[in-house]
């Protein structure tokens, strides 16, 4: 049994940009390899199609309506808090301003370098900030993510650690190294120029050209491809650590990312394929070479992590991967269900979707009306069925039917939030 869980996160990480979900581009032979030696999930879907739910639905096995509350404040236990009442040495790594303390989502990391909030190294990270300013980059690369937290794994006394590193380079602007840039574009972009064209295409999606889009995919897989080698790079340092035999390691993606295909860019609150289908991969010990198309959750993370450490799990709405991967065909049967609360004019609409082996539904369900549309299939059979529950189920809930966009953060959040798209 591995004694470790290392958790790997990727901002906008749509499965079918990736090699081992069948890409023609090799945009990520080293997950590829990864995946090969251990359990692959194809149809893995994510809880939600924005970090704000989506991210807070990882880190605590929860739909994001029992995850965050109205204003997205963390609303219930973390992974991480529960492995540390084990005993385990925890920390979290990432720069993404929606899951920063802030937030809240700091509770359980006995260590979370979030990139907002200066620590113990106060000079060097002013440094840094100071550098990223200049280049007007809004988030930590990946190769900063992994020396901050193979120096936090030399620091621990040999006992059992939970690392969650989360990448956040897939995420627009899609600003790659300029060598990844040719690779997948043949020229370099000016980082100012990736900026305009990603801010033009989630503002006015109707203005980007053929060319536009695919120079946007371009950029894209190369930041990808990035990330990838820099995956490579942390497993690197686990192994040189003796810590790869060890541990668990879950490696999947908070959302997707859209190019057009709905009519618009980037990942606004919808639930199609693009922003929900995302890449889920188990490795470790005791974990064999397998392929799983039975459906699967981003929920499915924590409690696999906590099942694996022997911690308690109560209450969760998720599965433990490692039995899916064990006897797939008890579990032939499940319907995953994704939501995302509606923002600006459609704050009062709750979107939800169900997928199974053979079916995909949508539900959208207006709480002013409480009236719930569903859209799918020919005819209405389990997946519809289990959908109209499960929204039954959540708009019940006592204060979940309402998302609040008001909630104060202080002025270098609201600046990574514009530079990274979101307001």
């Amino acid at each position: 049994m591995p004694r470790n869980i290392v958790l790997i996160t990727f901002d906008a990480l749509r499965a079918d940009h990736l090699s081992c979900y069948g890409y023609e581009r090799e945009t990520s032979p080293f997950l590829a390899s990864v995946a090969a030696d251990g359990a692959r999930f194809d149809r893995a879907f994510s809880a939600s199609s924005h970090t704000r739910e989506a991210v807070p639905s990882i880190l605590t096995g929860r739909y994001p309506d029992d995850a965050v509350d109205a204003g997205y404040q963390r609303d219930a236990d973390t992974v991480a808090a529960r492995l540390a009442s084990n005993g385990f040495e925890t920390a979290g790594f990432h720069s993404n301003p929606f899951v920063s303390r802030a937030y809240g989502f700091d509770q359980g990391f006995d260590h979370f370098d979030d990139d907002l909030h200066l620590g113990k190294n106060r000079l060097l990270a002013l440094a840094q900030r100071a550098l990223d300013k200049v280049r007007n980059r809004h988030y930590a690369r990946a190769s900063e993510i992994n020396e901050r937290s193979l120096e936090w794994l030399d620091s621990l006394d040999g006992g059992p650690f939970f690392l969650w590193n989360h990448y956040m380079d897939p995420h627009g602007p899609y600003e790659a190294p300029a060598a990844y840039q040719r690779e997948f574009h043949g020229e370099a972009v000016p980082d100012s120029a990736a900026q305009d064209l990603y801010q033009r295409a989630i503002s006015d999606p109707e203005s980007i050209t053929d060319a536009e889009r695919e120079r946007l995919m371009d950029l894209y897989d190369a930041e990808i491809n990035y990330t990838d080698d820099r995956l490579r790079s942390l497993f690197d340092g686990l192994e040189e650590r003796g810590l790869l035999s060890e541990s668990l390691v879950l490696l999947t993606a908070d959302h997707g990312d859209a190019f057009g295909e709905h009519g618009y860019f980037e990942h606004p609150r919808y639930l199609h394929d693009e922003l929900v289908h995302v890449p889920l991969v188990m490795a470790g010990p005791d974990v064999p070479s397998a392929t799983i198309e039975t459906p699967a959750s981003t929920l499915d993370v924590a409690r696999t992590a906590l099942e694996t450490a022997g911690t308690p799990v109560t209450g969760l709405p998720g599965e433990d991967l490692r039995a899916v991967v064990d006897s797939p065909e008890a579990y032939a049967d499940r319907v995953v269900v994704s939501q995302a609360r509606g923002e600006d004019g459609d704050a009062h609409l709750r979107r939800f979707s169900a997928r199974s082996e053979s079916a995909t539904w949508f539900g959208e369900y207006d709480t002013t009306a409480d009236d719930l549309s569903l859209s799918g299939g020919d005819a209405e059979g389990e997946t519809a069925a289990q959908l109209r529950g499960h929204v039954a189920e959540r708009t019940d809930a006592e204060g979940t039917t309402q998302a609040s966009e008001t909630e104060a953060v202080d002025d270098e959040i609201e600046d990574r939030l514009s530079a990274l798209g979101y307001k």
